[in-house]
This record gives C-alpha cells, sequence and structure tokens, in this order.
C-alpha cells in the first residue's frame, strides 16, 4: 500500500492551461472560467497553487503557445512545473515541492482530460496522494475523427470513473467547482 503519511495539507495542481492547448478546447470559455473560480478559492484559502506547463516540440518553452492562457494569471510566488509527459509527476520537480510543503491531497483542474489529466491523476494516485477532480474544471479537444468518444463524453466518463477510483489508504473524488471548499 502506497499511502502518504505526516503530509495534511492540500494544493491545487493547474495542468496545461496553455494557448495551444486550450485553442479548440471543448467549452473552452466555461472550462477557464471555473478554473478561475476554483483558483481564487485556493488563493482565499491560502492552498498553494501550482502551474503546470507542457514543453514539447509543439509547445516550445517560453513560446506563445507554452504561455498560460491570457485569463488566468499566475502569481508570481506561485510554484510552476515544467513536464514533458503526460504525467505532471514523471521527471519533474513536483513530487519533491509536494513533499516540502507537506500536501498528500490535490485538487486537479486543466487539459487534456483523456490525456495529460488522466496520466496525472492517476500518477498521484499511485504515488499515494488522495486526488480531486474538479468536474466543470477540465476538458479535452474533440478527437471523434479517429475514433474517441466525443470531448464531452469523455469528460463524463473520466468524471464517473474517477468518482468510483480507490485503493488502499486513499481517496479519491469529483466535485463542482461552485461546490468546492478548500477550508473543509
Amino acid at each position: 500500500m502506497t499511502a502518504l503519511k505526516n503530509r495534511p495539507h492540500t494544493a491545487l495542481l493547474v495542468i496545461d492551461m496553455q494557448n495551444k492547448v486550450l485553442a479548440a478546447a471543448h467549452a473552452r470559455a466555461a472550462v477557464i472560467d471555473h478554473v478561475a473560480e476554483v483558483v481564487a478559492k485556493a488563493r482565499q484559502s491560502q492552498t498553494p497553487v501550482i502551474w503546470v506547463q507542457h514543453t514539447s516540440a509543439e509547445l516550445p518553452k517560453d513560446s506563445d503557445a507554452w504561455q498560460i492562457v491570457p485569463e488566468l494569471v499566475p502569481n508570481k510566488a506561485e510554484l510552476r512545473v515544467d513536464k514533458h509527459y503526460g504525467d505532471a509527476f514523471e521527471d519533474t520537480s513536483l513530487e519533491a515541492a509536494l513533499h516540502e510543503l507537506q500536501v498528500g491531497k490535490l485538487v486537479v483542474v486543466g487539459a487534456q482530460t483523456d490525456a495529460c489529466i488522466r496520466s496525472s491523476l492517476h500518477g498521484a494516485h499511485v504515488r499515494g496522494y488522495d486526488v480531486v477532480l474538479v468536474s466543470d474544471a477540465h476538458t479535452t479537444d474533440d478527437y471523434s475523427k479517429w475514433g474517441a468518444p466525443p470531448p464531452e463524453q469523455v469528460i463524463a466518463h473520466t468524471n464517473l470513473y474517477w468518482a468510483y477510483e480507490s485503493a488502499p489508504g486513499r481517496t479519491t473524488g469529483v466535485v463542482a467547482s461552485k461546490d468546492l471548499d478548500f477550508s473543509a
């Protein structure tokens, strides 16, 4: 059993809310609004906000495509994590930062639902974290022409199965942005 001990704090992971990642995202404006709401709640409760940004050939570091969307503005004091793989933990500084902050519970928002969100949810869970997904604050592109379900079904399915994911000593859950309470 992998479960984290002596890590009583919560952090918000904002994954890949980048210009190119969200260029054709399903319900883009609504999701950005919900992510902004969640970030505001985290800041108000003094919950650490961690901004994860994917870097690749299509998203070169510091390019316009790589930047966080202009509707969301990280505070200078908030941690930024660069990643090269779907899982935000894989070959990044995230785990060390969470250890230092004594974080054992993560709240997750961002993009893409069927790639980096799922990878990071599972990556956190197998590493011992309790993980909550904000149901209306993640999105994906429409990949149905390649055989994937439409994005609203991908999002709904991810919300459904994450609500019932389980492992010894860890919890998972799904909550709407309006119902999220970092002080609970």
